[in-house]
């Protein structure tokens, strides 16, 4: 298996913000070097309703992203305005280097899932997704290791393929279980999704 241990991007999905404190204090603990990259949660989901598209809506979630990111850094990890790789924990907040570099398509197929596997790209380094689920399930199956394209509501219909086309060495796991964070930050096996290897 290839090894994913930091640096690395870690997004932190915006379903987790119930669980975004105690995330933020083993990240804090630990010092991780990890490049979050928040997802959208509730600021999104608010866009969603308003019924605006294409790059209206794009900015508008972006910035829902830089909302989550701001609470994420409430807990005590700095904010960047700038893609590095990372030698300790910090959260990137995406409007200003998205609206200069403009890297990926402006519709709703494309979410912070696939601009966190965009900003490992850019870094080439590995990605971690912390997700509200085990892992990617297509069909009624879970799946352990993906290697092709399949369906799946887990992410956005975009990142699976972007993740293979781009060789980016990609797991994704809960981030509702600090034992398995702490695993794939650390290298060690733990319940979830590899993509690619």
């Amino acid at each position: 298996m290839k090894d994913l241990r930091p640096p690395l991007v870690l997004k932190i999905g915006g379903s987790l913000q119930d669980h975004a404190e105690m995330i933020c204090s083993l990240l804090l603990e630990h010092d991780f070097p990890v490049l979050i990259v928040p997802g959208g949660g509730i600021y999104a989901d608010q866009v969603r309703r308003s019924r605006v598209e294409g790059s209206i809506a794009h900015w508008m979630a972006v910035a829902a992203m830089e909302q989550f990111g701001w609470y994420l850094s409430s807990f005590g990890i700095p904010p960047t305005v700038t893609l590095h790789v990372p030698s300790h924990p910090v959260v990137f907040l995406p409007y200003r280097q998205l609206c200069v570099l403009d890297p990926v398509p402006h519709r709703w197929e494309v979410t912070s899932d696939t601009i966190a596997a965009w900003c490992a790209h850019f870094l080439k380094i590995p990605l971690v997704l912390l997700k509200s689920v085990d892992g990617i399930h297509s069909g009624g199956t879970f799946h352990h290791s993906i290697l092709t394209p399949l369906h799946t509501g887990d992410v956005d219909p975009c990142f699976i393929p972007f993740v293979l086309d781009h060789a980016i060495p990609t797991r994704i796991v809960s981030g509702r279980y600090p034992d398995r964070i702490l695993a794939v930050l650390t290298g060690k096996p733990t319940t979830g999704t590899t993509i690619g290897f």
